[in-house]
């Protein structure tokens, strides 16, 4: 079974095998997490993304999909790119949030990865409200037969670092 750790921090720091990048469907960078991590990482990470473009995601990643790439300069092996959904109250699009995780997880079993830090996707620009993100994306790992064992949430501040211990037993 995982166990799921909690650090308040900078996911670019983190000493993981995989680190999950809360992408846009371009990959090619963007604000917030995937804009740190592409910075953190340097031109390598976005030159594998314009590959990935070039081949497989030509009209880019579709929404709860995930893809891995090179961490280039972080201190982790792989990126795997996920692209969360856009909150909306007259939608529940919670089954496509709840797959980021599970689909990252698959990417990473393929790649053999043990330890993989995800963020709080889909929490800043897509206004995902941090409590239910929490919720759904804890359930989800827990949910998910997976070869990880350790999944670490890397929480930017302390409003989503004590929304994702709340969901902790």
């Amino acid at each position: 079974m995982v166990t799921i750790t909690l650090v308040q921090g900078n996911i670019t720091q983190q000493h993981v095998d995989a680190v999950v990048n809360a992408a846009n469907s371009s990959l090619l960078g963007g604000g917030g997490v995937d804009g740190a991590i592409h910075r953190a990482g340097g031109p390598a990470i976005l030159n594998a993304c314009r590959d990935l473009r070039a081949s497989h995601y030509g009209k880019g990643l579709p929404t709860g999909k995930a893809v891995a790439t090179t961490a280039g300069d972080l201190p982790a092996r792989w990126v795997i790119h996920t692209v969360g959904p856009v909150y909306s109250q007259q939608e529940d699009r919670s089954h496509l949030l709840a797959s980021c995780h599970r689909e990252s997880l698959r990417v990473a079993d393929e790649l053999g990865a043990k330890t993989v830090a995800f963020p709080a996707i889909s929490t800043g620009v897509y206004s995902w409200p941090v409590e239910d993100a929490a919720r759904i994306a804890v359930e989800a790992v827990r949910a998910t037969e997976t070869s990880v064992e350790e999944v670490r949430f890397v929480l930017f501040d302390e409003r989503a670092y004590e929304a994702f211990a709340a969901q902790m037993p």
